[in-house]
């Protein structure tokens, strides 16, 4: 018999191979959803720590899980989704049955409900990982990108559920993507760099 656990790690990473479904529309290489999966934990973690939300345990083991069942369902991006559903409840458990990790099948129900400030955060954190990433396929000059601003623009005002969230869809708006290595260059950080 196998060891359940061992297989789950396998289908962990599985991940790296599904890139997001709206590949389709941006016509480019996007982040897989084990890539997306991971800026969702920070993002989350964020968040939470600036509403002043104190479950972090559960908000990491609900965000490492958010879109773990699309091992076995797959990423369907917003088109899809008006054609198709998936039995994510069933995946989960079939995913999450005979491992150290079956009591987080509770969690993804949790998550679901979106009635626990957790869940709220989680799903947050969710959708700003795709501001984030648009907003870096933007810096690379996709069009497509640009088109889906008021779309995102509908997302920050209807669908983030904390002020939090909402600050920092704001904030990314106006941010730069390359920000963050451009000012940590090494001519900049080491003044005998070259010398």
């Amino acid at each position: 018999m196998a060891n359940r656990d061992i297989e789950f790690l396998y289908e962990i990473g599985s991940l790296r191979n599904i890139p997001r479904a709206w590949i389709q529309h941006l016509a480019t290489g996007v982040a897989s959803n084990l890539e997306h999966t991971i800026r969702v934990v920070f993002l989350a973690l964020l968040i939470a720590r600036k509403e002043g939300v104190k479950s972090e345990e559960k908000i990491i083991k609900m965000a490492l899980m958010h879109d773990m069942m699309e091992t076995r369902t797959i990423d369907l991006a917003y088109v899809h989704k008006v054609y198709s559903t998936t039995d994510d409840a069933r995946a989960a458990h079939d995913q999450l049955a005979g491992t150290a990790f079956a009591d987080f099948e509770e969690i993804l129900k949790e998550y679901k409900k979106r009635q626990s400030i957790e869940a709220k955060i989680v799903k947050d954190a969710d959708n700003l990982d795709i501001d984030l990433e648009l907003k870096e396929l933007m810096d690379t000059g996709n069009q497509v990108a640009k088109k889906k601003q008021p779309l995102r623009k509908f997302v920050r005002n209807n669908k983030l559920y904390t002020k939090t969230a909402k600050k920092l869809w704001d904030d990314i708006q106006k941010s730069d993507p390359s920000s963050w290595h451009l000012s940590t260059n090494k001519w900049l950080k080491i003044p005998s760099a070259g010398t």
